[in-house]
């Protein structure tokens, strides 16, 4: 564990998937918090900037978004924090010859608990809504590139993730993401 004045970074057992602690400063009228600062994250980041932020709203509890990725050269690193509601954020390990492959980790991200995930390079990522009306913010290291679109299929069994809750929606895109077969590779990041 690693401490900053405004961030706790804690390890997970993928590596470079970090979960991010924010510390607000408040008082009787409220608080501030510092979702980002390039400075004292840029260990986390070492010669990229954040080249892209993304707004999403998920109006039904259930609901799974993912899981998506870039395939290289245009991989991207993500912090992805929950503003809004709560939920079961994943990622799963996509990277060639990681001792992690294919294995994936998940935290729980809040408008509450103040939590950040950052999803490195390599990984796929995706969510489940535990609520109604959730609003979560992303910051990518590399702006979206269609023609390097990836996702994976998030019911698929290979991966195995436990869903916290019956999968309500998902959309025709993520549900169409085939399922993986062993002559997948990895990517090479």
């Amino acid at each position: 564990m690693t401490t900053t004045s405004r961030f706790e970074i804690l390890n997970t057992p993928i590596s470079g998937l970090h979960l991010i602690r924010r510390r607000p400063l408040g008082d009787r009228r409220g608080y501030l918090e510092r979702l980002f600062c390039a400075e004292e994250l840029r260990g986390l980041i070492p010669g990229r900037g954040i080249a892209q932020v993304n707004h999403s709203f998920t109006n039904r509890r259930g609901t799974v978004r993912g899981m998506h990725f870039q395939y290289p050269p245009h991989t991207e690193t993500k912090f992805v924090s929950c503003l809004r509601g709560a939920v079961f954020d994943v990622a799963v390990d996509l990277r060639r010859g990681s001792t992690t492959f294919l294995r994936w980790h998940a935290a729980i991200l809040s408008a509450d608990n103040h939590q950040t995930i950052l999803i490195p390079e390599g990984c796929a990522h995706g969510f489940q809504t535990l609520t109604d009306d959730c609003e979560l913010l992303y910051l990518h290291t590399a702006a979206y590139q269609p023609s390097a679109e990836g996702g994976l299929n998030p019911r698929d069994p290979r991966l195995g993730i436990h869903w916290p809750e019956v999968l309500t929606e998902v959309s025709s895109r993520d549900t169409a993401h085939p399922l993986l077969t062993e002559a997948f590779g990895g990517l090479e990041v």
